[in-house]
């Protein structure tokens, strides 16, 4: 889907920050509303929806269980 949205679990990733999550989700949302930085009147819900992605995505890697571990 996104080429640049990296792996965020181990083994293939360690010490993922709030950051990395962020620059995940921003990419998603980038990539499914076709637009780079959205227009101002679409920008809320821009931003609304990568915050929501990126609390998802860092709810995920902390229930899952890698090897024995958590992933995050």
């Amino acid at each position: 889907m996104c080429r640049s949205i990296k792996t965020l679990r181990p083994p293939y990733a360690e010490d993922v920050t709030d950051e990395d999550v962020r620059a995940a989700a921003l990419q998603y949302v980038r990539k499914i509303s076709g637009f780079r930085a959205p227009a101002s009147h679409n920008a809320e819900a821009f931003e609304r929806a990568v915050e929501e992605i990126a609390q998802s995505t860092a709810a995920l890697l902390d229930t899952l269980e890698v090897r024995g571990g958590r992933a995050r």
